[in-house]
Parts: structure tokens; C-alpha cells; sequence
């Protein structure tokens, strides 16, 4: 049984209560607002509850006109409906639709418009969309431990595809089935709905980092599927290719540090200036994979500058 499900129940008792308490006609309907109330953040749920109760408020009053205007006859719901749910869509309201149809068809019953109807179906709203907002603020469950578990998850994956590039640019007879690629996207997926959760429950201390650090991740695995197209291209074992393994059997460690420690970057930089010191290619096969493999430096470097701009933040903020 979820959190949310728990809430709900109480939310939805408590609103019974305190409706019967004031003696408010329909008491029961408190309940299902307390139902429709609860959502999965605070920001969500106090945006859900603003919405109900304002499209509530509007649809009331476009009930009650219609109502004193035509009189209270069976079809006059269906004029109500085609003339108020239009209305709240437009107006970006909807979700507050069946909300306020529940008052609208308590004063349908009631057979007649007046303040105290208008009051008691206002004390049933605020009683009701209240109940759930007090409990989705008093609690909701913490990210902290699923956003670490993904992190962790995901820094393991990066970690695996830099060792795997790393051997088939050292041995040309290397297969990887590319597995580690797809687990990557799925744990950066989770990850992401994740630090949105956490970000929309954090109502007056917004902390953005872990969707800055999803978002590096989210360009970095970009940049690690183009990495992929051009070691496809290396199909020839050369000395270029076992020096730059060795810059992504440096990363392969590097990626599960915290902050940006730079000896990727310096080895990629070595490395480079070593290849501007090597003889020209001797034949067409070798030069298309030293190629390859420039080109690959150059989307490595993209996927540091990733790292180094957004690592380099978090560390200044927290220095």
C-alpha cells in the first residue's frame, strides 16, 4: 500500500467528519473532493486544488444562471455541461470539471438557488480540497535514496560502455552487444521522473542539482551514442587506437567521481599532441580508422566540456 493511498483514506475520513460537524448538507461528496485533492508532489497537488476549486466556483455560478434563468429540469444539466466544460478547458481549468459538477448537481437536487446552498456547497469545497492539501504537505516520502540508487546505477553503466569502447579500440575482434547502452537510457529515464518528484516537493528551498546532474547525463549519453557510431568505424587494430583506450579506461573511473577531476581531459590533451607527432597513414584503411579515431577524440572532448561546465558548478556551490 502506497503512501498516497494511505493519504487519500484519511484525507477523505477526515473531510466526513468535519463536514458532518458543521452540519453540511452532502457530507460524503467531502470526501470524494479529499479523493480528487491528492496528488503525488506538493506543487502538483497545490496547483490540482487550485484548479478544482476555482473551475468550481466558476462552474457553480454558471449552474446556479442557468438554473434561475431556465429552471431546474433534467436536461438543463446537458445545457450546463455544453456551455461550462468548454469554458473550463479554455480557460486551462479542466481538471476541475468533475469538481464542479459535483456542486453544481447538489443545487440541482436542492430545487432551488440561496446563499445557504451556495454556502454549504463553498464549506464542502474548502473542507474537502483542504483536507488534501494538509496531508499531501504534512508528508511526502523523500527521493534522496532512488535519486543516489540511480546515480549510482547510471555512473556504473557510463562506467562499463568507456571500458567496452576501451577494449575494442585495443582489439579489433571485440563484440559487445551494447546491453550497457540500454540500461544507461533506462536508469537515466527513472532518474530524471525522480528529480522532477523531488524538485516539485520542495516548496520554499528549491535545490536544482539533481536535475542539472541528470541533465549533464542526459547530453553526456547523447554524446556516448555518437561516441558509439564512430568506434564503429575502427575495425583495425593501430597504435592510435590502445593510446586512446587508455583515456577511456581513465574515464571509466573518473565518471563515478562527485566533482570534475580533470585527468581525462589532461591524458585526451597528451594524446592528441602525440598524434600531431606521428607519420602521415601508409595505406587508405589505416588512415580512415586514425580518422575515426580523431574524430572520436573530438566528441570525447564534447562529453568532457559537459562534465567540466556542470561539475565545476555544483563544486563552486558547495565550496
Amino acid at each position: 500500500m502506497g503512501i498516497r493511498i494511505l493519504k487519500t483514506a484519511i484525507a477523505a475520513v477526515v473531510a466526513v467528519y468535519i463536514a458532518n460537524a458543521f452540519s453540511l448538507q452532502f457530507a460524503m461528496s467531502a470526501a470524494l473532493l479529499a479523493i480528487l485533492g491528492v496528488d503525488v508532489t506538493k506543487r502538483r497537488s497545490l496547483w490540482n486544488v487550485f484548479q478544482r476549486f476555482t473551475a468550481s466556483v466558476l462552474g457553480l455560478l454558471v449552474g446556479c444562471l442557468i438554473f434561475a434563468w431556465i429552471g431546474f429540469y433534467t436536461w438543463v444539466i446537458g445545457i450546463f455541461i455544453l456551455i461550462a466544460y468548454p469554458v473550463l478547458s479554455k480557460v486551462r481549468l479542466k481538471d476541475g470539471i468533475v469538481t464542479s459538477s459535483v456542486v453544481v448537481l447538489h443545487v440541482y437536487d436542492y430545487g432551488a438557488v440561496d446563499t445557504s446552498i451556495l454556502l454549504n456547497e463553498l464549506g464542502l469545497l474548502v473542507i474537502g480540497l483542504g483536507s488534501a492539501t494538509v496531508f499531501n504537505l504534512a508528508y511526502m516520502p523523500k527521493s534522496d535514496q532512488q535519486l543516489l540508487r540511480n546515480r549510482a546505477l547510471l555512473e556504473d553503466q557510463f562506467s562499463l560502455i568507456f571500458v567496452h569502447i576501451a577494449n575494442h579500440l585495443g582489439k579489433k575482434e571485440y563484440v559487445w552487444d551494447g546491453e550497457e547502452l540500454i540500461l544507461a537510457a533506462q536508469y537515466l529515464q527513472e532518474g530524471e521522473d525522480w528529480s522532477k518528484r523531488a524538485f516539485e516537493n520542495a516548496l520554499f528551498r528549491e535545490n536544482p542539482d539533481w536535475q542539472i546532474y541528470f541533465h549533464m547525463r542526459r547530453q553526456q549519453l547523447d554524446s556516448i551514442e555518437r561516441m558509439m557510431d564512430i568506434v564503429s568505424q575502427v575495425y583495425e587494430s593501430l597504435p592510435h587506437g590502445e593510446l586512446a583506450a587508455q583515456v577511456f579506461l581513465e574515464l571509466s573511473e573518473d565518471v563515478k567521481h562527485e566533482y570534475y577531476t580533470g585527468r581525462a581531459e589532461r591524458e585526451l590533451t597528451e594524446l592528441e599532441q602525440q598524434f600531431k607527432g606521428m607519420e602521415l597513414p601508409a595505406t587508405r584503411a589505416e588512415f580512415e580508422v586514425r580518422s575515426a579515431i580523431l574524430q572520436l577524440c573530438v566528441e570525447l572532448r564534447h562529453y568532457l566540456s559537459y562534465a567540466k561546465r556542470e561539475k565545476k558548478k555544483r563544486r563552486e556551490a558547495t565550496g
